[in-house]
């Protein structure tokens, strides 16, 4: 059992792989995705409590893990990989949840769309979806992360609309999977504001006590259930920003899951300097960040 989490987040697939094609250009290599996340593995996962990897080639980085750090693996095919225009997530056809014991992973993850003002017959079929996944995950005595990743039909991400509309829709995503029959032992969410029309951050729609409030309001929906929070493809100073308005609400989170934030960088230096250039800057500026985005989890580790 996790007594924090401080995690990296390396399950990205096809997109991560065409992202690295571009930048290696013609140095290309079929074995580019897998290079690059073992590299990530390698040099993270000494200090981070957990690492986050993919169906695909997760069984392939789990020798790489360094002693201590817990493996945790998805349960998607791809997360880029959606089966209709419901945004139901495809599960892997190489992978059941039975598997999970016998690779040594004790720890799944899985990410689903979820609109929460949305048609109701579909949410009803996403919540058994999960609701299935959790009894199987309890049936084989596997911790289940769920992550749910919210959107609206009518309102367009990135907007002042939907930063508007974004804390409700978290709060009432974490309340829908808050109840027991999920089996869910950590929700990873997202955070509850865009600080782009945060005051202090951006052009303001909203003060930073009412970001406060909306942190609060949104985690109080979890219940018992111990959330962290996922970086959603933002910098990594917006990321660790968001941490730290987090514990100024007083919000008692367990922690983080952090994928982009940290690595997205990387795919530029591997494409322009290969992997030996990859590996030093992953041991400077990656597990700098990471250390980071802990001691602003952890406040207190900032006065000693």
């Amino acid at each position: 059992m996790f007594q924090s989490i401080h995690g990296v987040a390396i399950d990205a697939g096809s997109g991560l792989e065409a992202a690295l094609r571009k930048a290696r250009g013609s140095a290309a290599l079929p074995d580019d995705l897998l290079t690059f996340k073992r590299r990530i593995v390698r040099a993270l996962s000494p200090h981070a409590s957990t690492v986050l990897v993919d169906a695909a080639l997760g069984r392939d980085l789990l020798p790489v893990f360094a002693t201590g750090c817990l493996p945790m693996l998805a349960y998607e095919a791809d997360v880029y990989r959606i089966a209709d225009d419901d945004r139901i997530t495809v599960l892997p056809d190489n992978l059941t949840v039975a598997d999970y014991p016998a690779l040594g992973v004790k720890h799944l993850k899985f990410f689903l769309y979820y609109a929460p003002h949305g048609d109701p017959a579909v949410n009803r079929r996403k919540r058994d979806l999960v609701r299935q996944i959790g009894a199987e995950c309890g049936r084989h005595d596997i911790r289940f992360l769920f992550e749910p990743l919210v959107y609206d039909d009518a309102t367009a991400p990135g907007t002042a609309a939907y930063a508007k509309l974004k804390p409700t829709l978290v709060r009432d995503a974490t309340a829908a999977f808050a109840t027991p029959d999920f089996h869910i032992d950590v929700l990873k969410v997202e955070v509850p504001v865009d600080l782009d029309y945060v005051d202090g951050f951006g052009k303001p729609t909203m003060s930073r006590a009412q970001a406060e409030d909306a942190f609060a309001e949104a985690a109080a929906a979890a219940g018992g259930i111990p959330l962290v929070y996922l970086s959603a493809g933002v910098t990594f100073e917006r990321f660790r920003a968001s941490l730290t308005l987090a514990h100024e609400a007083g919000i008692d989170y367990a922690g983080f899951m952090c994928g982009r934030a940290i690595w997205s960088d990387g795919i530029a230096v591997f494409g322009n300097g290969g992997e030996a250039a990859l590996t030093d800057w992953l041991q400077d500026t990656g597990t700098a960040r990471l250390k980071e985005l802990i001691a602003a989890t952890t406040p207190q580790l900032q006065e000693t």
